[in-house]
């Protein structure tokens, strides 16, 4: 009787044992969780900051404003602008160095070239 009380004994404290740790082990897996979803709400605050941050520095106004003062830039008026005037590739003959035959149709491409 007494051998099946210490082994019982001893079957109760190591059960009690595994309890408190299985119990410490959750309460820390717990905090952590708890912790990191505190992180997770303070990164997403700061994406958020940084989105607006980000839809301001990138307003139109800005950007002119900053191509102005920087980039000596400037707007584009008639008087500055240059047009181009392309011709469709089968108007523009064989691409130049082509072995085309001489007169003809690469003849009357090429004056029209010079002429432009």
């Amino acid at each position: 009787m007494t051998r099946l009380n210490l082994v019982l004994l001893i079957a109760v404290i190591a059960s009690a044992l595994y309890l408190v740790r299985t119990q410490y082990e959750s309460r820390s897996l717990y905090a952590e969780i708890d912790k990191a979803a505190g992180e997770a709400r303070k990164i997403q605050q700061e994406n958020e900051r940084l989105q607006v941050e980000k839809r301001a520095q990138a307003t139109p106004l800005r950007v002119e404003k900053l191509a102005k003062e920087q980039l000596q830039m400037r707007g584009a008026s008639p008087a500055i602008t240059q047009y181009v005037n392309a011709r469709p590739l089968s108007a523009a003959g064989p691409p130049q160095g082509a072995n085309a035959p001489s007169g003809g149709r690469a003849a009357a491409s090429a004056a029209s070239v010079g002429a432009q």
